[in-house]
């Protein structure tokens, strides 16, 4: 019965690695300006001619783009799986218990704020990084709290109530800023809302891939732990696990990942809480040892695929990557519960 099992295994992970080289090329290919498969090729593995307008676009804008959704979609599934495992609720997640929301406030803070503050405020506060920052500590800040909370509320519904109360918090703190602010601050904002792949260099990339990295590894290296506390917590104490030091642990990791993705990118809705029920679904299991890299590369699929589907391939238009990942990942969710009625993690 095992090696049935296991070359299932291997041939669906064989062919989500084919899946995701497949979205990759698409995505790239997939713009204002359309480019054949066999032309990304030729300009990766080819040599590079400066003079060639399709290898600057290819090189300096659909690859970094590219990468950028590889990482935040692998980002967000994993710390939507860490959240959910963590307090055992299959709704949890960075959007839902206001971690994003956090950021969110941390940017309109920074972005609103700093338009009637500028004069008051030194020059190296108002950089380039400064909106990154701000989500930052949004993030962390709503993250604090909530592992606060977390160490004396044993109730997992009371802990996600708090999270959607902070996020309407968090959003009427946002639309008195909105009230006070200039047009144009409150266009940024709102542009920023929508969440973008687009805009980040290879050195932003190169940050956000070390948080994304190291939230990650944080998971690989707790594999074991997160699979007894599906058993329960009497279980994993008997164990020898530290339940606070380990929730903080996640909740860290979490907050990294999911806080960092937002500052650079923007809130992106729904993908942290549908991947891991995917994976759940398809393998047919809740061992994190299966769930953690098929959570990685769904979630990249994922975002790719979304982010394809913003280009309205053939033109200039782009729409909200936010909006796609919430109009493809809600149904999803809801197809989830009413085929499994309940899910279990």
């Amino acid at each position: 019965m095992t090696r049935p099992i296991n070359t299932k295994r291997k041939i669906r992970y064989l062919l989500l690695g084919v899946l995701f080289l497949m979205a990759f090329l698409i995505n790239i290919s997939f713009g204002s300006v359309e480019i054949s498969i066999k032309t990304i090729l030729e300009s990766v593995f080819g040599p590079t001619t400066h003079n060639n307008p399709l290898d600057y676009i290819i090189h300096h804008y659909r690859i970094p783009k590219a990468i950028t959704a590889v990482v935040v979609g692998a980002g967000l599934s994993i710390s939507g799986l860490l959240m959910q495992t963590l307090f055992k609720n299959p709704l949890a997640g960075p959007y839902v218990l206001g971690i994003s929301s956090g950021a969110s406030l941390g940017a309109a803070l920074y972005i609103m704020g700093a338009a009637a503050l500028g004069a008051f405020l030194p020059q190296w506060l108002i950089g380039n990084w400064s909106t990154t920052i701000a989500a930052s500590i949004g993030s962390f800040s709503v993250l604090f709290i909530v592992a606060t909370v977390a160490t004396r509320i044993k109730n997992t519904m009371a802990l996600l109530i708090i999270g959607l109360m902070f996020g309407s918090l968090s959003s009427a703190l946002v639309s008195i800023l909105a009230f006070f602010s200039s047009k144009e601050s409150l266009q940024k904002f709102v542009f920023w809302t929508y969440g973008n792949l687009g805009n980040l260099s290879f050195t932003d990339i190169g940050i956000l891939g070390l948080f994304v990295s190291i939230g990650s590894l944080v998971s690989i290296l707790n594999t074991n732990v997160l699979n007894a506390m599906l058993l329960g917590n009497d279980y994993a104490i008997s164990l020898g696990i530290s339940l606070k030091k380990t929730s903080l642990t996640i909740l860290i990791a979490t907050g990294l990942i999911a806080g960092s993705i937002t500052a650079f990118v923007g809130p992106i809705a729904f993908l942290g809480l549908a991947v891991p029920h995917i994976c759940r679904l398809v393998w047919n299991t809740s061992n994190h040892k299966i769930l953690i890299p098929t959570s990685l590369l769904m979630g990249a699929i994922f975002m790719l695929i979304s982010d394809s589907i913003a280009q309205l391939p053939g033109s200039a238009n782009v729409l909200p990557i936010n909006a796609i990942t919430a109009l493809f990942g809600s149904p999803i969710v809801i197809w989830l519960l009413v085929r499994k009625k309940q899910i279990q993690l």
